[in-house]
């Protein structure tokens, strides 16, 4: 689970499939703390209007992010590789804990965001499917994109504005500072 919103329409898609589904809560890169706490909080709450059962890792650690990426600014950094290095962390850590939890496979809400790079999430999850001998089970979530919108909105979930790496907190933030559109907003994501 990325986040409260983006997790909720695959759990409702979830629900409705052969699966028992227990929540995994992984994401140390977010920036800053706070941000992290609020989308903690966020999955919390989710859970217990939904009387989903989660696993949530609260442990703040971004050094994991930061010693696989090469370059110390954004400029040196492209999105595809920080992207695909946040991927790998955390599959890696969701394939694990589908292992120890007996889970069958795993899946990810990060397949739900219109944002995301859906090629580079399946080759992330494929190699720690691969590695930990877990099945890495794959759905399309965005067609549920504005429909999971509307229900995190209606159960007052924290809806963050930024995917979450201190990265793409800078270029929200020069983007807001330029008046740039086009970018994703509180209302988007």
């Amino acid at each position: 689970m990325c986040c409260g919103p983006c997790s909720l329409y695959p759990l409702k898609e979830l629900y409705q499939s052969e699966f028992n589904v227990i929540g995994y809560f992984h994401n140390p890169n977010i920036h800053p703390e706070e941000e992290f706490n609020k989308r903690v909080e966020s999955v919390r709450k989710l859970a217990s209007l939904m009387e989903q059962e989660v696993i949530i890792d609260d442990s703040y650690d971004v050094a994991p992010f930061f010693d696989g990426i090469k370059g110390t600014n954004k400029k040196e950094v492209p999105k595809e590789e920080r992207c695909a290095h946040c991927y790998a962390i955390r599959f890696d850590k969701t394939a694990e804990k589908a292992l120890e939890i007996g889970a069958d496979a795993f899946t990810s809400s990060l397949l739900y965001s219109r944002y995301q790079d859906h090629e580079q999430i399946l080759g992330a999850a494929e190699e720690a499917s691969k590695n930990f001998g877990v099945e890495f089970f794959y759905e399309d979530f965005r067609p549920g994109w504005g429909e999971g919108i509307g229900l995190s909105r209606e159960m007052g979930l924290y809806r963050q504005k930024y995917c979450g790496c201190v990265f793409s907190y800078i270029e929200r933030n020069l983007h807001k500072k330029k008046g740039v559109s086009g970018k994703p907003t509180n209302k988007d994501i």
